[in-house]
């Protein structure tokens, strides 16, 4: 599907109602010690914890009376499995959340509160989307992607209109646009409203070494799958390869991509902790550390980065702070 800048306004007007317009969040501290501007998506701040509300109400709310009716399925280290438990709920229907068994307890239990009926399956031995789909043929549930959906796709670039407009609101001109990568669901939404509002503004994928599959990708100009065996503690964007309707949008959108290493995400966690009080979880973390590690050079420059979750369990937190 063709997904434009009519697409997000539309998913705009459709989660207003129900989700946080989160802050840009600005250090003067942290400013002058990095020689540029620095501005904070504060998406822990959004309800259910991450950016990923935005993708499941928008997706939910376009269902049918009948699909919801059926109830729903969703995949989901825990972002995405939180954001489905209680938009299944603003719009009356259930949800079934096939989960790792080795998720942050904290995303396990936060769902199962929301009211998401959890199944736990082993990440390295069995395949999530086998699991989803043996469950919905058997209950006849409706899927509900984490990434690779038009509908997700234009609720989460929602967050990008925010911030062109908010960057706007502040007489501000982005030089560039650092958001973390999974499947490339949230970069391919913010790519398009920042190439509509702001089409001066570099939008750069950020991933965690080992898991860079959309920078790989967008290297070799088609979609290149992670080796085996690598890992991360950044849960939340850990997955095999880029979505096959967010590749090409990234493909042409996208300056390029970012890597950073689990140190210089928990070394993130502690400065978002310092100098913005924010609570931010690793894989949320990553666009903020490709600044702080000097992976894009911000002297002189405005640069925005979306902090994308908060759902961090205590001992990683403590961890990193």
């Amino acid at each position: 599907m063709n997904i434009n800048i009519n697409d997000i306004y539309a998913a705009q007007a459709t989660i207003s109602p129900y989700a946080v317009k989160t802050p840009l969040l600005e250090s003067p501290l942290l400013n002058k010690r990095l020689g540029g501007r620095l501005l904070i998506k504060a998406e822990p701040l959004q309800i259910t914890g991450s950016f990923k509300l935005r993708g499941a109400i928008n997706r939910i709310a376009n269902l049918n009376q009948d699909e919801k009716a059926k109830g729903i399925i969703a995949y989901s280290s825990g972002n995405h499995a939180q954001a489905v438990a209680y938009a299944a709920g603003l719009f009356g229907t259930s949800a079934v959340i096939v989960m790792p068994k080795d998720a942050p307890k904290v995303k396990i239990e936060k769902t199962k509160a929301y009211g998401g009926e959890v199944v736990l399956y082993d990440r390295y031995t069995e395949d999530r989307t086998k699991v989803c789909a043996r469950i919905s043929e058997k209950r006849g549930l409706i899927l509900i992607p984490p990434f690779d959906d038009a509908y997700v796709i234009a609720g989460q670039g929602t967050l990008g209109l925010e911030v062109a407009e908010q960057a706007e609101g502040m007489g501000l001109q982005l030089d560039a646009f650092l958001v973390c990568c999974s499947g490339g669901g949230l970069t391919a939404g913010c790519a398009i409203a920042l190439n509509s509002k702001s089409p001066s503004t570099a939008v750069y994928a950020v991933e965690p070494i080992g898991f860079d599959d959309t920078n790989r990708s967008l290297i070799a100009g088609k979609i290149v799958e992670n080796v085996a065996g690598a890992n991360s503690i950044c849960d939340a964007i850990l997955v095999n390869r880029p979505g096959e309707l967010t590749f090409p949008i990234n493909k042409k959108l996208l300056k390029g991509g970012l890597v950073v290493s689990d140190d210089e995400a928990l070394n993130a966690i502690a400065v978002a902790h310092d100098e913005f009080k924010l609570t931010v979880e690793p894989g949320g973390a990553v666009a903020l550390a490709a600044v702080l590690s000097g992976k894009i050079d911000i002297k002189g420059k405005i640069i925005a980065v979306v902090c994308t979750g908060g759902n961090v369990d205590q001992d990683i937190f403590r961890k990193a702070i």
